[in-house]
């Protein structure tokens, strides 16, 4: 199908071989710049009109032209509808590429017509979601701020405020359920002068506080409260404006779930509150704050999705509140503790990622600026890297680590002066995963390209290619005599290689899904698998054979480790738990709960005292490995965390992350 440009036309959709619309005689425009071709209406709004367009410089890929045609009156108002437009390209462009923000592809003119083209996301709004399925728990909207107060953060330390959270403007993505944060039409920078006249509304009614429709001001706490209300139209299902009573300034929306048998927590409802309070000062003043009153509170039963068969009376409520003040030490006596400080706001990076056509950088020569930590544990932040960092390794021999990532790359620092001395380039496409041999002389890489490449770690030499995948290759590991490779992948194998000479020895018979990551005990006698079967696996690396397989995930399984004693296992899920298992047995030892998202990677120390877990949440925890409680929790990462890598003294940690930084850290004790 083709459609009609003409915003007036009421039946735009015509046939692929029209030349002039059907339906009111307009010429058509096979596409927009020789490129983008529309081909159904999506919505119209006050702006215009919205089209599903497909890319032909890219396939024929989806993507969404949005159209400039106001229907307004008036030359101020025009200027001011044309001002909002362009506003909205300009801020999606200051934001780059968020994993959660749709990524603008091109803003131009044509015909008169002003247009938007960016990335088109499928998936419902959550109001979507929220009608078919009815009201969230309290551990969906926990999920839902989990999910999206990392976007904001991103949002608002690139000083942009985005003055319109709605449910309707929060998408979940079908691909893998991540929450999208869309139209910025209306968003300014801090900055900025008003773009509104005095009086003028900005934002949604019942969803923008006071302050916007006062003259248009706004802060970071706008959108805090924005989001609070969206949360309480989800848990009531009821427009957040008739849940407040204007005559005792505040809310009722608790008293509105008592009514329907719907309890939430003491705590989870003071952080709402405090969300959508009147005055901007007494609100939270960024989306750290909140995220670290709701990690504080992530185990009490309604956060874990637990409903009430029964209303709470108002004064049961009450004396459990008091007595959760009068003694703080309850609030501590959880299944896993966690670090009650506060986190300091995250320092957004400063020196801009290398180019595409940069050259390869030598050693000694580039220096990238080290970020001053946002937090106490936080030793070194490096920037360099274009795109989301998927690995990291450290060498066990020299103080070097090395990052792999979406754009292609592989770099290496070093991370005790912060000094990038090279960036290796081979791999045609993202770079997944890379490990570093027990010798420190040689680096793995495996790649979407479908190879592995062997490197000298020294002198960045490529030495050879490896070939037998025949999808992406997601995970390698080597054994800890340096001999042997395996590597895992998209194509549901697992393969084994001679290290050394690239020779391949043999692929295991009996993965059932895709496997996304593997590790080696270390005696190099097992390895252990897991992917998107949501099982585990244990393989002798000496037969090949498989000898055992584990269940307990609900989901993918993201991440494995061994313990260096051989004796316990951890896995990591998209379920969002960790699982440690006793290593000999298959034996479930212990469930760890504490991540609000998927589990991207695991490691435990050396000293196998502690396991470290990063999520899609943003945060890195550190645990107690013998006790399972939560001993840190650090936030400084601004979107998902998949990789981390200890040091071999067991003091030092290594991330990399989704928001295109790596960060050293100092381990606890």
């Amino acid at each position: 199908m083709i459609c009609c440009l003409n915003p007036r036309c009421p039946h735009p959709q015509n046939s692929d071989d029209a030349i002039a619309c059907q339906s009111c005689g307009a010429g058509l425009i096979i596409s927009l710049r020789g490129r983008y071709r529309a081909v159904e209406p999506l919505g119209q709004g006050g702006f215009g009109k919205t089209y599903l367009a497909l890319d032909q410089d890219r396939l024929d890929a989806r993507c969404v032209i949005k159209q400039f045609s106001p229907q307004v009156q008036g030359t101020k108002s025009l200027e001011k509808a044309v001002r909002l437009f362009n506003q909205e390209a300009v801020r999606l462009h200051e934001l780059g590429e968020h994993s959660q923000i749709p990524t603008l592809l091109a803003y131009f003119e044509h015909d008169g017509y002003l247009y938007l083209v960016q990335q088109f996301i499928e998936g419902q709004s959550l109001l979507q979601q929220m009608r078919q399925q009815g009201a969230f728990n309290e551990r969906q909207v926990r999920d839902v701020l989990s999910d999206i107060l990392p976007v904001l953060r991103f949002v608002h330390q690139h000083q942009v405020i985005h003055r319109d959270i709605t449910p309707m403007n929060i998408l979940r993505r079908n691909t893998d359920d991540r929450l999208m944060l869309i139209d910025f039409g209306v968003a300014k920078r801090l900055s900025e002068e008003s773009v509104a006249e005095p009086g003028t509304r900005i934002g949604t009614e019942g969803y923008a506080p006071m302050e916007q429709f006062r003259g248009g001001k706004a802060y970071p706490a706008s959108d805090i409260y924005s989001l609070g209300a969206t949360c309480l139209h989800l848990l009531t299902q009821a427009k957040p404006d008739t849940l407040y009573d204007p005559l005792n300034g505040r809310w009722m929306w608790r008293e509105y779930l008592l009514e329907r048998k719907t309890v939430v927590s003491d705590q989870f409802a003071d952080i709402l509150n405090k969300m959508l309070k009147d005055l901007v000062n007494e609100r939270y003043q960024s989306a750290d704050e909140v995220m670290r009153d709701l990690n504080a509170d992530s185990f009490s039963p309604a956060a874990r999705g637990v409903k009430a068969s029964a209303p709470v009376s108002t004064s049961r409520t009450a004396a459990l509140s008091k007595s959760a003040v009068s003694n703080p030490a309850a609030q501590r006596q959880t299944p896993l503790s966690q670090n009650p400080s506060r986190p300091p706001t995250s320092t957004p990076p400063t020196s801009k990622p290398p180019t595409s056509n940069q050259p390869v950088s030598k050693p000694g020569l580039s220096r990238p600026p080290l970020m001053r930590a946002a937090s106490s544990a936080c030793i070194h932040t490096f920037a360099g890297h274009s795109s989301w960092v998927t690995c990291v390794a450290i060498s066990p021999v020299a103080p070097l680590l090395v990052s792999s990532s979406l754009d292609d790359t592989i770099k290496i620092w070093n991370f005790k002066t912060g000094e990038l001395l090279s960036t290796l380039k081979g791999h045609v496409k993202a770079v997944n995963t890379i490990a570093i041999s027990p010798d420190g002389k040689l680096l793995i890489s495996g790649s979407d390209d479908y190879t592995l490449k062997l490197w000298n770690l020294h002198t960045g030499a490529l030495l050879r290619t490896l070939t037998g995948h025949s999808r992406d290759v997601n995970t390698v590991a080597i054994t800890p005599d340096g001999k042997l490779l395996a590597s895992g992948g998209e194509d549901r194998t697992i393969r084994l290689w001679q290290l050394n000479s690239g020779v391949p020895l043999k692929t295991l018979v009996g993965v059932a899904g895709m496997v996304k990551a593997i590790a080696i005990s270390s005696d190099g006698k097992l390895l252990a698998s897991g992917g998107l079967d949501n099982k585990i696996k244990l393989w002798s690396l000496q037969s090949g054979d498989r000898l055992n397989t584990w269940q307990g995930h609900l989901n993918s399984v993201n991440a494995v480790a061994i313990a260096p004693d051989n004796q316990l296992m951890a896995t990591g899920s998209k379920d969002k738990t960790v699982k440690l298992w006793n290593l000999r047995t298959g034996e479930l030892l212990r469930t760890l709960s504490a991540h609000s998202r998927d589990v991207n990677t695991l490691a435990i120390t050396p000293n196998g005292k502690a396991l470290i877990s990063g999520s899609s949440d943003t945060t890195i925890k550190v645990w107690n490995l013998s006790s399972g409680d939560v001993i840190e929790t650090w936030t400084d990462h601004l979107d998902s965390v998949n990789a981390i890598a200890v040091t071999p003294d067991s003091k030092m940690l290594v991330s990399g992350s989704s928001d295109q930084t790596i960060k050293l850290w100092h381990l606890p004790g």
